[in-house]
């Protein structure tokens, strides 16, 4: 019994295919690239990827920071070799690049007064002694020493603290560590809300 020859179909195709040289053509006309588009180059082409880490949730998906010569963020993507997310971000991962490179964004210290309508532009020293200043005001106005039937508590209720879920477990460790020394109760230092 003659065995048939057999034919293989995705081979014919693909030969076909490949004979029309689509990649050359929009639709029946040849693609004729323009000089400007020849000479155009990738956004991260020879920039440095920098492995780092997503800022929003506790998921930890690792991100490569495309960063230029001269330090500028030029992109950022999901890494493919994380083990946690495999190269994918989700939506808020994804806008790493627009939150950091934005025009709108603030980068200074701005600070409302009670009623006012605008905005005004504060020295960080002087933001980080006024929080200083009510934090401190705040404990001694809501410090309790002892409950009425005399138990020692030395805690505070009128502060309390939610810890990023992007700082590291030193960085967490000193925040509780200063808090619960302030005699504040309420710690949390997960902030997947």
């Amino acid at each position: 019994m003659a065995t048939k020859p057999t034919i293989d179909l995705t081979s014919v195709l693909a030969n076909a295919v490949r004979g029309l040289r689509l990649s050359e053509r929009v639709g029946a006309l040849p693609n004729v690239a323009s000089k400007r588009t020849r000479a155009l180059k990738g956004r991260v082409k020879g920039a440095k990827a920098v492995v780092s880490l997503c800022p929003y949730c506790a998921v930890g998906c690792s991100t490569l920071a495309y960063v230029s010569d001269e330090g500028k963020l030029l992109d950022v993507e999901g890494n493919p070799d994380s083990p946690v997310s495999g190269g994918h971000l989700c939506p808020k991962g994804s806008a790493i690049f627009g939150m950091t490179v934005n025009e709108a964004r603030w980068t200074t210290a701005k600070y409302r007064a009670p009623f006012a309508t605008e905005w005004e532009e504060k020295p960080l020293d002087w933001v980080l002694d006024r929080i200083a200043e009510r934090f401190k005001k705040t404990r001694e106005e809501t410090f309790v020493r002892n409950l009425p039937n005399g138990k020692r508590v030395n805690h505070t209720l009128g502060i309390a603290s939610l810890g990023g879920a992007t700082f590291g477990i030193e960085e967490n460790y000193l925040l509780q560590k200063l808090m619960k020394t302030c005699g504040v109760v309420s710690v949390e230092n997960q902030a997947r809300i």
